[in-house]
């Protein structure tokens, strides 16, 4: 069942330069954005916290569904899915800035394991009076985990990449980027929530972390980004590193048994 849009939020934010600064340092970058600079790609996902007290969060660390745009769908585990994003000029650090979200789509559907959500986020990031970034965020909403049942089989990521990064992931790691996005999400810092509730080995790397790890490796090879597509294909959990791979323009995240964690695209 497909529904209309329904409503829409709005957020301000003076893109704190300090900010910035503390996640080039946990992504390993050197730590050079000051005043007026260009934010990279995707940085905008550290600023438009949007705080909600204890009894508005669900038992996974996240704001309860039925609060805000999001309905409640009655499926308890939240992932994110995927997302596309349109560059159209640049943010700057240290002014101020304007988040308009727009509930696009909510879709119900059953799957292979059960009941699945989809729900489809528009975000636009306005900076003087113009829109500088698009962003379509796709979440999908599924039951708890069957203990009983085989886990499916990892995809296999490709080979022949023309360019790659290996980087290493941790607590610490995870901690901090969970901290700078304001994301309390239980599966990546709460190792028997994790394990015991939804069912993952360990803690989980964020999609969105391993989205934006590709996003600044592409920079690098591509020069300023004007498009960016991702989508998540199987979680990588801890400990563990992965490669980020490149070839032309498609990209993806290749675990250390080979396994693809993420597909993207970038222009």
């Amino acid at each position: 069942m497909q529904e209309d849009v329904l409503t829409q939020t709005r957020q301000s934010d003076v893109m704190d330069p300090a900010r910035a600064r503390a996640l080039e340092a946990t992504l390993d970058l050197p730590v050079t954005i000051g005043q007026g600079d260009t934010l990279p790609p995707f940085f905008h996902q550290i600023y438009f916290w949007a705080p909600q007290p204890p009894e508005n969060l669900g038992r996974d660390g996240h704001p309860r569904t039925g609060l805000d745009l999001i309905p409640d769908l009655g499926l308890p585990r939240r992932m994110w899915a995927g997302g596309r994003l349109e560059f159209h000029g640049p943010l700057h650090a240290g002014t101020p800035a304007e988040k308009l979200t727009t509930l696009e789509s909510v879709t119900r559907k059953e799957g292979r394991t059960g009941p699945l959500g989809f729900v489809t986020l528009r975000h636009e990031i306005i900076q003087a009076g113009l829109t500088r970034v698009t962003e379509w965020q796709d979440l999908v909403y599924r039951q708890d985990p069957n203990p009983a049942a085989p886990k499916p089989a990892l995809p296999q990521a490709p080979r022949g990449e023309t360019a790659s990064q290996t980087f290493d992931f941790n607590p610490t790691l995870l901690f901090r980027y969970s901290a700078l996005t304001f994301n309390g999400h239980r599966i990546h810092y709460d190792v028997p929530y994790a394990r015991s509730v939804e069912g993952y080995d360990d803690l989980v790397t964020h999609g969105p972390l391993l989205a934006q790890l590709l996003m600044l490796f592409a920079q690098r090879q591509l020069g300023e980004l004007r498009r960016f597509s991702f989508r998540a294909t199987a979680p990588l959990t801890l400990p563990h590193s992965a490669t980020l791979c490149m070839k032309g323009s498609q990209m993806w995240v290749r675990g250390p048994d080979g396994q693809m964690h993420m597909s993207a695209e970038a222009h």
